[in-house]
């Protein structure tokens, strides 16, 4: 098990005041069978008129806030102590072939509807003819579930560069393909519809990766970012294989899950709606993911 102080700061400045801001954020981590949270906090700036936390329908923490003073800035700002281990899985659930992974086809299976919506397409993971066909090369019939989902994954790290001005968040799954080049975020919704092109049920999570610093130099506090993998169902369980395609790696206990949905548009660590005449604004994100002493 590792211990982690997760902390997270989102800060807005305008150039006129924002009369009310209104929005949603996704920064909590989620208490899981591999995961605990302990003494989560969020802290807004100015208070807000109103401040309401509670489940969203995937089971994230979602929190709804209401700015009602005039401002010239805002700032979103969390802290969380986390412990993970790294996830277990069933090498009987691994070793399905991946056609089992399809809810729509096999609802018959344990925990089929549950994983249903995640096969269909969603707002920012379109299927197309192209997503299929890179997806068919790692999904060859009666592969191990296990198996084509790790090769999908390596593929994707192999193929692709990870450049932060290939793509914007309005970018979509057929310009990160285009290009072969993206962020974190674009590798998990390319490997999405890679995997849902097939009727394979995938879903998107947003968390935080613990990264150390090269050899021989410090930690820099709030050099960290969000990141983003995605998890794939192993037919007729409740599990779910958590891989990295940033990093062709599964998640171990270096990730902190935040929350998940059918793609990033689900769960945007803060996304909301401002009323001003304001022309222009600026947004600075830090983030830190520190080590703790057990």
């Amino acid at each position: 098990m590792k211990q982690y102080r997760v902390w997270h700061r989102t800060a807005y400045t305008y150039s006129a005041p924002v009369d009310d801001s209104v929005g949603q954020f996704h920064l909590t981590p989620r208490e899981l069978a591999w995961q605990s949270v302990r003494d989560a906090a969020v802290t807004l700036s100015p208070d807000p008129g109103d401040l309401r936390r509670e489940t969203d329908y995937f089971g994230n923490w979602s929190t709804y806030f209401h700015v009602t003073d005039p401002h010239e800035a805002l700032s979103i700002e969390s802290s969380s102590e986390v412990a993970v281990t790294a996830p277990a899985y069933d090498d009987a659930a691994l070793a399905q072939p991946w056609e089992l992974a399809r809810p729509l086809r096999h609802p018959e299976l344990d925990h089929a509807w549950r994983a249903a919506e995640f096969a269909l397409p969603s707002p920012r993971v379109a299927q197309s003819d192209a997503t299929a066909a890179y997806g068919a090369v790692s999904l060859q019939p009666g592969r191990p579930i296990g198996e084509a989902a790790t090769d999908l994954m390596r593929r994707i790290y192999t193929d692709f560069d990870y450049d932060s001005t290939a793509t914007t968040v309005t970018s979509t799954v057929g310009d990160a393909l285009e290009k072969r080049a993206g962020v974190c975020q674009d590798f998990a919704h390319v490997a999405l519809a890679c995997l849902r092109s097939h009727g394979v049920a995938a879903r998107y999570v947003s968390g935080y990766l613990a990264t150390q610093p090269p050899p021989g130099k410090e930690r820099v506090f709030g050099a960290d970012a969000s990141h983003a993998w995605l998890a794939v169902w192993l037919p007729g369980t409740d599990e779910w294989l958590a891989i990295d395609p940033t990093n062709d790696q599964w998640a171990n206990d270096r990730y902190i899950t935040v929350a998940w949905g059918r793609d990033y548009g689900d769960v945007s660590p803060v996304k909301g709606i401002i009323f001003t005449e304001a022309k222009t604004s600026t947004l600075r994100v830090s983030v830190d993911v520190a080590p703790l002493a057990p």
